[in-house]
């Protein structure tokens, strides 16, 4: 489709062999973030974002990446959507359908990718999703790869199912597994169906005391927990639980799963990822809850003033040495604390706060805009400001199943493409032109230099 040779344009080569991206646009249009499709959908909005990049400019200049920067996020066990969202940033040429069917482009090899979270869950396949990340990791080993809510909830599950029981832990496989049976399907049909995946395997009443906590829980739970949640978030959890309670025989049917088969493939998950010699123990190993690029912190879902103020002292080096010490500490406290929210955060009420303290904190140590998944958009990526930080929103829904359930047509393409020039390319099939944004272009357009 063009020449294989590293663009200096803000859009890069294409190499559509199967013919998946005549749909893909190859025009840009300056970021519209006033309208709704681009940012928030107001003036106001706009005034936001514009407020943002002036605090920002008043801490120095943008220092953007040596080479370009390729950010995809939320494939969602969708490794067609995840390799073709590749491709269309010009990043690598498929060589046909399956997982590792892939070569990387004179421009894939020189840029820097950066992969946002949520590798896991909806579909079709985790297991395929899985096997296309390890071949890139193993054809670009400097490929960042971020923790996502979703890939915290297959970590969790399998903590609650095989580690030390508790009234903290005892819940974790019910509260986070619900959304996982199809990956559990997955690993029962790929490495126990055909052997003797059941050898071991306590019975079936044996097996549900494993998986659903009795009921003296509801009481034990509320007692434990009062040192790491509030009254109200404990409450949420009893009565979240109260619900997947009484749901699981109908999630465990519609999975096609008895409760030995999901234990064994539970179990089995122990083995695959978080021993090192297992399939995918590269996965959590090599996951990072966040990552610097000059003046950009990529992140799944978005920051509050803790993690702005360990940033702004320390770096992301010991945000993600925290994320890793609280994860295998206690997983309760982890899930509910500024790490996880990294990963969880819809900026909510519920949520850990994010204040113009915080957003001062990052803003002095140079950063000036998030990077993030988590919020996925039908039109391509938007611009907005939370707490007068300047956020990207970079999920673009890719995966089938997604894009089937909310009514989306076509194939799900795209990425975010950040250049050394300062330009900043959101790319979707979504959207009918790339979106064009160059924060120097929009201070200087407002009277700001």
């Amino acid at each position: 489709m063009h020449s294989d040779r590293v663009p200096t344009s803000p859009l890069p080569p294409v190499f559509d062999d199967h013919r998946e991206l005549a749909h893909l646009p190859r025009e840009t249009e300056p970021w519209r973030v006033s309208a709704p499709h681009s940012g928030a959908g107001t003036d106001r909005a706009l005034g936001d974002v514009i407020t943002s990049l002036k605090a920002a400019s008043a801490h120095g200049h943008w220092q953007w990446p040596e080479t370009p920067v390729v950010f995809v996020s939320d494939t969602h066990a969708d490794h067609d959507g995840f390799l073709r969202s590749l491709a269309a940033a010009g990043a690598l040429r498929r060589t046909g359908g399956g997982p590792r069917d892939f070569t990387l482009t004179a421009f894939g090899e020189t840029c820097q990718i950066v992969i946002g979270g949520d590798c896991l869950d909806k579909g079709p396949s985790n297991l395929d999703m899985l096997d296309a990340l390890g071949a890139l990791l193993e054809a670009r080993p400097d490929t960042r790869l971020l923790a996502g809510n979703h890939d915290l909830r297959l970590r969790l599950a399998i903590t609650g199912l095989t580690g030390p029981r508790s009234p903290l832990t005892d819940y974790l496989f019910l509260r986070m597994g619900r959304k996982l049976l199809p990956l559990l399907r997955e690993v029962w049909d790929r490495f126990l169906r055909h052997g003797q995946g059941l050898i071991g395997v306590p019975d079936e009443d044996t097996c549900r005391q494993m998986l659903v906590p009795a009921d003296d829980w509801f009481e034990l739970f509320p007692r434990e927990a009062a040192r790491y949640l509030s009254g109200h978030a404990i409450a949420r959890e009893v009565r979240r639980l109260r619900d997947k309670r009484r749901a699981f025989d109908t999630d465990l049917a519609r999975a096609g799963l008895t409760t030995r088969q999901v234990v064994a493939a539970g179990l089995h998950c122990r083995k695959l990822f978080l021993e090192p010699a297992g399939p995918y123990g590269w996965f959590y190993a090599r996951m990072d809850a966040a990552c610097r690029i000059g003046s950009l912190l990529f992140v799944h879902a978005g920051i509050d003033d803790e993690i702005c103020n360990l940033v702004s002292r320390n770096g992301t080096a010991a945000v993600n040495a925290r994320y890793r010490r609280e994860l295998n500490d206690h997983p309760l406290a982890f899930y509910f604390g500024s790490v996880a929210n990294l990963a969880r955060t819809k900026y909510r009420p519920s949520d850990h706060p994010l204040s113009q303290a915080g957003v001062a904190a990052l803003h002095r140590a140079g950063i000036k805009m998030v990077v993030h998944g988590h919020v996925n958009n039908h039109a391509g990526q938007r611009l907005l400001a939370h707490g007068g930080l300047l956020h990207l929103e970079g999920d673009v829904t890719l995966d089938s199943a997604s894009r089937r359930r909310e009514g989306l047509p076509g194939l799900g393409a795209g990425a975010t493409l950040v250049f050394p020039s300062g330009d900043v390319v959101g790319l979707s099939a979504d959207y009918p032109r790339a979106k064009l944004f160059n924060p120097s272009g929009i201070l200087w357009k407002h009277g700001t230099s």
